[in-house]
């Protein structure tokens, strides 16, 4: 994604959901150490292998996930707990280097995935995420929880957006067998909501909320296509948004920097403004305008502040601008001013001479006429 994407995929959360997402920590850069050992180990470590559909996932999950695929009718996968001396085993082979996955038990290597996803130095889902994950979750509508989530497992790090999608479409293809190994997709988020989604405190322990985490797990485990996309008409605003530059057509020859942060009031975008949560703006009349009136369109660059724009309409013909006059002028009638245009228009004034301080006089009208070689002003 662009960098501007994570400014403009918040600003959608707060006008659509009203969920405001704070800005993830950013980490301290590890040096990549090579080595042999995969559990309590960054991702950013580990051996990693490159799927096109998914990006760089850790090469343990991709050999345990396709180990387990092809025993995905085995009753109480994940649920069903191992043989803790043969699960302690593995663990140490595997930290060796040793490929010993063939030969295992799948409860064996169901229990060894759960155990990678909870011992992560820095978990999969950020912990700065939880809440606005939760909030979506509990919004109304399927159609807003589905945008939301989306939207947020947009805002993830590359890394972890490869890992968890694809983690979540292999428990998909798991769920999908349900009939035979009894799991379904609430009873795999139960599994791996303490996982993914751990309780950072007592407080977030409570039933209501750990019912959300898991029905935020579900969604992904149901929906794995949907994890990381943004919704079509997301998009289709967020490239008027990222296009969007006022500032660089007002002034060409001052670039400031400015961020969304700015523009949470504006209604250009058709999309935002026909669901927004808020009452509709009530459009601003001048006090000359009568209820008959068509109500203006609102101008949002700026062209009441341009100084030259009354100006040019009292320049202007009044016929062709569609609008009447301001000021004295209103109160005329039709007939009044051609008159008065008449007057002024063939007849000017000139100065007659000086005052006793040294004003010059004007004479009321004059006539001016033209002779060869010669102006003569005739009183």
């Amino acid at each position: 994604m662009k960098v501007t994407d994570s400014n403009v995929i918040r600003f959608h959360l707060q006008v659509l959901h009203e969920i405001t997402v704070k800005s993830l920590v950013k980490k301290k850069e590890r040096l990549s150490v090579s080595g042999a050992k995969i559990f309590g180990v960054p991702l950013e470590n580990l051996p990693r292998q490159y799927i096109p559909e998914f990006g760089l996932v850790p090469c343990f999950l991709v050999n345990a996930c396709s180990f387990l695929l092809e025993r995905a009718g085995t009753v109480g996968l994940f649920r069903k707990p191992g043989s803790l001396p043969r699960i302690k085993t593995l663990r140490a082979k595997l930290n060796r280097g040793e490929g010993c996955l063939i030969t295992s038990f799948p409860n064996d290597i169901s229990t060894l995935i759960k155990q990678f996803c909870r011992e992560l130095p820095e978990p999969l889902f950020p912990p700065e995420l939880h809440a606005a994950l939760l909030q979506a979750q509990a919004l109304s509508s399927l159609q807003d929880r589905t945008s939301a989530l989306q939207l947020l497992s947009c805002l993830l790090p590359a890394r972890n957006a490869s890992c968890l999608n694809y983690l979540f479409d292999f428990l998909s293809k798991v769920s999908q067998r349900c009939t035979e190994n009894l799991m379904t997709s609430l009873n795999i988020a139960t599994v791996f909501a303490p996982c993914l989604l751990t309780p950072p405190n007592k407080a977030e322990m409570s039933e209501r909320r750990l019912e959300l985490r898991v029905l935020v797990l579900r969604t992904f485990i149901e929906n794995p296509h949907l994890f990381g996309v943004i919704p079509k008409a997301v998009m289709d605003s967020m490239d008027f948004l990222i296009n969007f530059h006022p500032l660089k057509d007002a002034k060409r020859g001052c670039r400031k920097g400015h961020s969304f942060k700015g523009m949470w009031s504006v209604k250009t975008v058709p999309w935002i403004h026909g669901r927004s949560k808020g009452r509709p703006p009530i459009p601003e009349r001048s006090p000359e305008s009568t209820p008959g009136d068509k109500v203006p369109l609102r101008r949002s660059l700026g062209l009441e502040t341009f100084p030259n724009v009354l100006l040019f309409r009292t320049c202007m013909p009044f016929a062709e601008q569609g609008f009447s006059p301001v000021g004295k002028e209103a109160c005329k009638t039709p007939q009044e001013r051609p008159a008065r245009a008449l007057r002024l228009g063939h007849f000017q004034t000139f100065p007659r001479g000086r005052d006793a301080d040294g004003s010059p006089v004007h004479t009321g009208v004059g006539k001016v006429q033209f002779t060869p070689w010669k102006r003569r002003i005739s009183l």
